[in-house]
């Protein structure tokens, strides 16, 4: 890899950017894309496809034969809550690929003996964020019930564009949340986004089947995103 190209990457890397190597086969050149950058129409459709699949491989564009390299940051999830429901979820997590962290402030619950072997921070969520930012490549789950531990975490997700926030509650929780959202600047649109109810709709009632609703729309929310910068 030429070390121009290299920079890029370890760039885009630090800065958790997706990123993608075209090289083509024939002439030998190569241009890096990094997500949110421009794309030429004739490359649009397979890079926005490599972006989507996080795979690398051969394809063809405008008649040229092209190498894909992808580069994706590791995708996680920051869940808000010590439950039983993320309990289940921190067995599921690490077999899709996901990174899982769980924040929570109540030490009866956020306990290294629920969750051995995980990524677990007993502390308030609006003080943990502060170093673990948010981003795109990032799901947020908040499943406390409790206004004072997940209204912040909801909030400072829809501002940084994760590409799913779900919060646990019934309909009518829900309504007094986008209330409580509303009176903190946030918009009908940035609201619309999260997933209330959490999870897919598939008669889930023990928090292990809560859990698998969830994890499969977070893989369905990831699989789907929105690819940026798809246009030159």
């Amino acid at each position: 890899m030429q070390i121009e190209v290299l920079k890029q990457v370890n760039s885009a890397r630090q800065a958790r950017q997706a990123v993608v190597i075209v090289t083509d086969l024939a002439a030998g050149s190569t241009i890096v894309f990094t997500e949110g950058q421009p794309v030429p129409e004739c490359l649009r459709d397979v890079v926005g496809k490599a972006l989507q699949t996080g795979k690398s491989g051969l394809a063809e564009a405008d008649g040229a034969q092209v190498f894909l390299n992808v580069y994706l940051p590791p995708p996680r999830i920051v869940a808000i809550g010590a439950v039983h429901i993320t309990q289940a979820l921190a067995r599921l997590a690490p077999m899709m690929n996901f990174d899982l962290s769980i924040i929570d402030p109540r030490t009866a619950f956020a306990t290294p003996e629920r969750f051995e072997g995980v990524d677990l921070i007993a502390d308030w969520p609006e003080d943990v964020l502060k170093d673990r930012g948010l981003d795109a490549y990032t799901a947020l789950v908040a499943v406390t019930h409790d206004p004072k531990i997940d209204d912040y975490p909801i909030a400072d997700a829809l501002r940084s564009r994760c590409f799913y926030v779900g919060a646990l509650g019934s309909r009518k929780t829900h309504a007094k949340r986008i209330e409580r959202l509303k009176e903190v600047g946030l918009s009908d649109e940035d609201i619309s986004s999260i997933r209330a109810p959490i999870g897919l709709d598939i008669g889930a009632s023990s928090p292990e089947e809560i859990a698998l609703a969830i994890m499969a729309e977070i893989v369905q929310a990831f699989r789907r995103r929105p690819i940026s910068g798809q246009s030159a």
